[in-house]
């Protein structure tokens, strides 16, 4: 009998809670992982005592039974006035690098089954962006396959690598990586991808180590809840299973922090039932629920 998804929640929809409630709220709901975004309040990994903490929260998951994997996308930990910055694409990326260093080896410490970034926007005018891109990738390509951790690199729209050509590209250029795979987020295939969402998961099926997924409208970069958008998730949930994927498939909702236990609850509901519907469960078949 083939193995249905694992679903996780990001801790970014959940900025309002501390880590330790937030993690035993989703373990309560019945979630089997947590995307960990390190940021203020969550296991900030720049704070003093990262290994102890670290340490702390890896006992907490084992205690709460879930697996995890780490999200980069901390929006003003590095910078109060600048939302992401700086990225491997500005003229001072070290504290970029430096992040990213850290939250490899935060994933290795928890046991992380990846650690996920992403290229950041390039700056109006500055020549050599993509070349920036390779090189700051490089380092932390040779910083995960020291530390054994695999890397999930998510295209993101707006972004100088917006969509899968972009990843295939620029994985060309570091040399083909073993474990330098693609976080997949399923709101961005509808987004901008030029094929239907599950084809896009057949696509990457090789180099899959990560899904985040929420609910999108073609054309428009708004993460929305389940069913406020225009996927269809009960095939997708069905080609992340034929694609052989056993990783974390993660809700992405980081505008939700509001009403996050709420928002939580609604997507595990709304995702156990799609995912009867992909096995053709009786009476869960009426696709035009989703």
């Amino acid at each position: 009998m083939t193995a249905g998804p694992r679903f996780g929640y990001g801790t970014n929809g959940f900025t309002n809670h501390r880590l330790p409630e937030a993690l035993a709220v989703l373990a309560d709901l019945g979630y089997e992982g947590v995307a960990l975004t390190l940021d203020t309040g969550h296991l900030d990994p720049f704070e003093p005592d990262l290994a102890g903490r670290t340490a702390e929260i890896a006992a907490l998951l084992d205690r709460l039974g879930l697996a995890v994997v780490i999200e980069t996308g901390a929006r003003y930990l590095m910078d109060p006035w600048r939302k992401h910055a700086p990225t491997l694409l500005d003229d001072a990326p070290a504290r970029r690098l430096e992040y990213l260093r850290l939250a490899v080896r935060v994933g290795a410490d928890l046991g992380a089954e990846a650690v996920s970034f992403w290229s950041g926007v390039a700056p109006p005018g500055v020549p050599g962006a993509w070349d920036r891109l390779v090189r700051g990738c490089a380092e932390v390509v040779e910083a995960a396959a020291a530390a054994g951790v695999p890397l999930g690199f998510e295209p993101e729209p707006g972004m100088l690598v917006a969509d899968i050509a972009g990843w295939r590209r620029l994985r060309d250029d570091l040399g083909g990586p073993p474990h330098f795979g693609i976080t997949l987020d399923i709101g961005h295939c509808r987004c901008l991808e030029p094929i239907p969402v599950p084809d896009c998961v057949a696509d990457v099926a090789e180099h899959l180590v990560n899904v985040q997924i929420d609910d999108m409208r073609r054309g428009v970069h708004e993460h929305l809840e389940f069913g406020a958008g225009e996927i269809s998730f009960p095939p997708v949930l069905a080609a992340l299973t034929a694609a052989g994927y056993r990783g974390l498939v993660a809700v992405e909702l980081p505008r939700h922090s509001h009403d996050a236990p709420g928002t939580a609850a609604r997507s595990i509901d709304f995702l156990r039932r799609a995912a009867k519907a992909a096995a053709g469960a009786p009476g869960d078949r009426d696709e035009d629920r989703w």
